[in-house]
């Protein structure tokens, strides 16, 4: 398994938690699970951001690694 694959599936599996996350968010009556729901998605986002832009970075640097 390359580097590359290995980055998209870190990202597909950080995109379907935040995705659940948000969810749990709208489907809760409970308020403090709600906020909570929605910071733990925020911080998915935020850490999908991230690992994006390393995936970019090593498809710029690696060509090989870069996803067809």
């Amino acid at each position: 398994m390359t580097v590359g694959t290995q980055m998209q599936q870190a990202i597909a599996g950080i995109q379907s938690a935040a995705a659940t996350m948000k969810t749990f968010a709208l489907e809760t009556q409970d308020q403090q699970a709600k906020q909570d729901f929605q910071q733990i998605a925020q911080q998915l986002d935020s850490a999908l951001n991230v690992l994006e832009g390393r995936k970019q970075y090593i498809e710029q640097q690696e060509p090989q690694y870069k996803q067809q």
